[in-house]
């Protein structure tokens, strides 16, 4: 069993979770009919492969695998994920909507390689539920074959040790684009406030970033220009900068129910509350309380950004496992929970 901690942004609160490993090499698709390597020529990326269109890996860009490339469609990579062999700009430019497809089926894989090859990091749609979450900055995950590894989620990498970190992806991914305002994280197209919304949409602002990752985007609202620099992944406007973030909408994988029972390999996860002096309370059934740990942890497996609504002593909750907070509906009062 493997468990991990997940790193947030600004007043956004901590969490614990728990991960498996997979000690078997992933079970990638074959994007080449000559069933190729899947990973990403080295040689190719650094500008020339002696073995041309020979080469057992993909000629392809690894940024673009990473969905990070900075010069979209003017690398001089290629981004049509096809095959091996000498694929130059003018080619990947005739494919300019083709993806790799290189998971195995489902929407998206994560993996670490510490050098013996791609491993799976099983019941990923944890992981990538808080990848989803625009405040989170990095996870950690224990038990793995290389101790514990920290994932920067900003980056696609691993803090201080010699291992890789990927997501694969199937192409089908929207991703979502998150202004900080007010200490909180606001997609674009949506209202800020209840007489406030966004005259951009976060998907206007996606196809100029495919479009030309290292370009811009402006806008105007209430008088003045606003821009979105792609390479400091900023907004500037006449009188202020603010962060913007880039983040997947978070999909449910097809055969998540298949893992989800590796997940809890030698204990039960347990959910508990933060009390008024810092201690962890699990969550019990007792006289007033509708809802025990076990019954959290079923919802919970049905999908790690839901929500459920509670009752203690009459007075109604919601635990909302996307942020891990627990609110009372009533006062507004929220406490940390977490999964341990």
């Amino acid at each position: 069993m493997a468990s991990a901690y997940s790193s947030f942004d600004e007043d956004s609160n901590g969490s614990d979770y728990e991960l498996s490993f997979s000690d078997q090499h992933s079970s990638e698709s074959d994007v080449s009919s000559q069933g190729q390597n899947t990973e990403p020529c080295k040689y190719y990326n650094k500008g020339h492969c002696k073995n041309g269109r020979a080469c057992s890996y993909l000629h392809i860009c690894k940024y673009f695998v990473k969905g990070n490339c900075r010069y979209g469609s003017k690398c001089r990579l290629n981004h049509s994920g096809v095959g091996g062999g000498s694929f130059g700009k003018s080619q990947a430019q005739n494919h300019p909507t083709s993806l790799p497809k290189l998971t195995d089926g489902r929407c998206y894989q994560w993996q670490l390689d510490g050098g013996n090859g791609w491993k799976d990091i099983e019941n990923d749609h944890i992981l990538e539920a808080q990848y989803s979450l625009p405040h989170t900055k990095s996870i950690k995950i224990y038990n793995t074959p290389y101790g514990a590894v920290s994932i920067d989620f900003k980056r696609i990498t691993v803090y201080g040790k010699k291992v890789k970190v990927r997501r694969l992806d199937d192409g089908n991914t929207v991703w979502v684009w998150y202004c900080i305002l007010g200490r909180k994280w606001v997609k674009y197209g949506e209202k800020s406030s209840p007489t406030k919304s966004s005259p951009v949409q976060s998907s206007d602002i996606e196809k100029k970033f495919q479009s030309n990752p290292s370009s811009s985007f402006s806008f105007d609202i209430g008088g003045q220009t606003l821009e979105i620099r792609f390479r400091d992944m900023c907004q500037v406007g006449q009188r202020r900068k603010r962060k913007v973030i880039r983040r997947p909408l978070f999909r449910q994988q097809q055969r998540q129910s298949v893992s989800l029972p590796q997940l809890n390999l030698g204990s039960k996860p347990k959910w508990e509350f933060e009390g008024d002096g810092g201690r962890w309370h699990i969550f019990k059934s007792r006289a007033g309380v509708s809802i025990d740990s076990d019954e959290i942890e079923k919802k919970y497996q049905k999908n790690p950004k839901d929500r459920m609504n509670f009752k203690v002593q009459g007075q109604d909750y919601q635990l909302d496992f996307g942020a891990m907070i627990q609110t009372n509906l009533k006062t507004k009062k929220t406490r940390k929970i977490r999964r341990v």
